[in-house]
């Protein structure tokens, strides 16, 4: 079966660079890769027999807001997702929750989301734990590497029964996984300099960084070297095959 990536960004443009971040990262084609655009329509029931692997996008949504201040569409995506993570948890999918994503898990396993955790837009280095000594997905990657990042919310515990795998010391919880197949990054695996600088111009007023100081992020952004994160997405595409 294909690997679905579900698209959890109202914006459409944005969404669609994103998706095609993520088919190139996986190095994965249209068909072993195909996208639902949750913001748009919900998962439907079949889901887990459509798919057998699952990759969550980052949104401008945060999971740590107040439910009466969140809008429809962002309660039924939460919903939404934590039905994939709660598949995953089963071992009845592979799935891989990035960034918004991330939060979304934490809370749904009895985490905490706090704004007490931001990280600024652009490069971050991750630093594995012991514990991702041999894991399938992290566990060929160097001990230290950089990503790429930008999230206004974050945690400092991994959830309960969660196994932390990669940490930093902006925000404490970088990557986790839960049971065998269930993985969850607050950095963007799918990420590379460029796409990620035209990405921040659609959130140049998002407030994750002031607009003013676009050129200089996005020129720290193009010098810096990506290249593990990408290994880890490749990982996670022979695992949910």
């Amino acid at each position: 079966m294909p690997l679905v990536y579900l698209c959890v960004r109202p914006e459409a443009e944005a969404a669609r660079a994103e998706s095609a971040s993520f088919r190139a990262g996986a190095q994965l084609d249209q068909e072993q890769l195909e996208m639902l655009d949750l913001t748009r329509e919900p998962l439907p029931a079949d889901a887990f027999e459509r798919w057998s692997g699952f990759l969550v996008g980052g949104s401008p949504f945060n999971v740590s807001d107040r439910d009466q201040d969140k809008s429809g569409i962002q309660q039924r995506v939460e919903a939404d997702l934590e039905r994939v993570a709660g598949a995953a948890v089963d071992a009845r999918v592979s799935a891989l929750f990035t960034c918004y994503g991330i939060g979304v898990v934490t809370r749904m396993l009895g985490g905490t989301v706090s704004r007490a955790y931001p990280e600024p837009t652009g490069p971050t280095e991750v630093r594995l734990t012991d514990a991702a000594a041999g894991d399938p997905i992290l566990g060929a990657l160097p001990t230290r590497f950089t990503a790429l990042s930008a999230h206004k919310e974050g945690s400092g515990e991994a959830p309960p029964s969660a196994v932390l795998l990669a940490t930093n010391e902006a925000c404490p919880v970088q990557a986790y996984r839960v049971g065998q197949r269930l993985y969850a990054t607050q950095f963007h695996p799918e990420s590379t300099p460029l796409p990620f600088t035209e990405r921040m111009a659609f959130y140049r007023d998002g407030g994750y960084f002031a607009a003013a100081e676009y050129a200089e992020i996005a020129q720290r952004v193009l010098a810096a070297s990506v290249t593990e994160p990408g290994r880890m997405l490749r990982a996670f595409a022979r695992l949910g095959a």
